[in-house]
């Protein structure tokens, strides 16, 4: 026991908090990597969630879990007078639902992801708002809220940056997964003189033991997004998507012209119509779509493999995880921060100009190199796993501080404590 709970006290009660359990496997993933801290480091904690999928994280990580919004069309876009009302009411409806929840915790944890960013579309009034609420309660209500290890970005829409910046400045805590996001919220007038920048929280979770092949080129793990752009590229999203497409499709095939399996990997539910776009324009059955529900599967499969070429930024980490030598389709400056942090800065490539004979040199170059990045990639590795021990630690420091620290045991991500299933 490590908790004050030992002692006599209640239990800490944890609430997590975002996007969960919404078929987006990064932010699972970051929640998968929390839980575990906290079952291993506060394992009295009572735990639970507010969330996009309530049933899912319910299911996959056996804690209880409540919706995050009241209108259950969110996220639909509402084009009748009906939905537009339902979604206006639920925004006024989720002011006191948020505060309640709230009031029930000691502690909230913002588990990872790109809250502080808009490098994807979305509204205002959709996520910034739903985080601006549970920072406002937490500052109003006395629960410590904490963001940890979230991504950031600059803003341009002033709707969303101001509640960005509004919910940065009320929450307890604040660490970010790479410089660029703590300079981001800086630059939007928040101070971060105090805050730390630690590893993406999914490096966190186990590492598969090494599988791919060693020697002649083998199979190519290839991640792909329904990318249509950021915020800002909503006029061209279309295009955007189109050339993206157009490019990766390209890629896919003189692979497979070559004799090389390709894996086709997602990070989120929408990537199936690419996937499905993909396999109808090369029609070989030498491309195969994998069907990883969880990061630990999408880990497993980039183990496999001889190099990977992705998208999205959790496939990315996954792969780098892994140890296997990865090439970027770079769609944000977080993801040529993170191929820099692990020592392959020099394999990105633009999301929006997919130039496939161009990202063909850039493949066999990586491929060629495969053996020292594997050697430098290991090392890169160990070093992250020091830098997130550190991060955990922290965390029990500001969040926890009635923690026995003569009984505290120190997290490490290599612990075999499991995150609990349900059963």
């Amino acid at each position: 026991m490590t908790t004050a709970d030992t002692a006599g006290a209640a239990p800490v009660r944890v609430g997590v908090f975002g996007l969960l359990g919404s078929g987006n496997l990064g932010n699972d993933g970051s929640l998968e990597a929390v839980l575990r801290y906290l079952r291993t480091a506060h394992p009295d904690a009572a735990v639970d969630a507010l969330c996009g999928g309530p049933e899912a994280v319910t299911a996959r990580y056996g804690i209880p879990a409540t919706r995050l919004h009241w209108y259950r069309g969110e996220y639909r876009t509402a084009s009748r007078a009906g939905a537009v009302a339902g979604k206006a009411l639920g925004k006024l409806v989720d002011v006191f639902r948020t505060a309640a929840w709230v009031r029930r915790h000691d502690v909230v944890i913002v588990p990872g992801m790109g809250v502080l960013e808009a490098t994807l579309p979305l509204r205002p009034w959709g996520f910034p708002y739903s985080l601006f609420l549970l920072c406002a309660s937490g500052r109003l209500l006395g629960t410590r809220v904490a963001l940890v290890g979230v991504g950031a970005a600059p803003i341009r829409d002033r709707a969303t940056r101001a509640l960005v910046r509004r919910a940065a400045r009320l929450a307890a805590y604040r660490s970010y997964r790479d410089d660029l996001s703590r300079d981001a919220l800086r630059e939007m007038g928040v101070d971060t003189a105090h805050d730390r920048v630690h590893p993406d929280l999914a490096f966190a979770l186990p590492a598969p033991g090494a599988s791919g092949p060693q020697g002649s080129p083998g199979p190519v793990c290839v991640g792909v997004m329904d990318f249509h752009g950021s915020n800002d590229d909503r006029a061209r999203a279309g295009e955007i998507h189109r050339r993206y497409l157009d490019g990766t499709t390209r890629f896919v095939r003189a692979l497979v012209e070559e004799g090389r399996p390709v894996r086709l990997l997602t990070g989120d539910a929408c990537d199936a119509t690419v996937v499905a776009a993909i396999l109808d324009a090369v029609d070989s059955p030498l491309v195969t779509a994998a069907g990883a529900d969880s990061l630990a599967g999408l880990m497993e499969e980039t183990a496999a493999a001889s190099a990977v070429v992705a998208t999205r930024y959790h496939n990315l980490v996954c792969a780098l995880r892994a140890g296997t030598p990865t090439l970027a389709l770079s769609y944000a400056a977080k993801s040529d921060a993170l191929m820099a942090r692990m020592g392959l800065g020099a394999y990105c490539h633009p999301a929006r100009e997919v130039d496939a004979d161009r990202l063909l040199e850039q493949f066999r170059d990586l491929e060629k190199r495969s053996a020292e990045l594997r050697l430098a990639l290991a090392e890169r590795n160990a070093d992250v796993t020091r830098q997130l021990d550190d991060q955990f630690a922290q965390l029990t420091a500001a969040l926890f501080p009635k923690t026995d620290r003569t009984d505290a045991q120190p997290h490490t991500h290599t612990h075999t404590h499991a995150v609990r299933k349900a059963p």
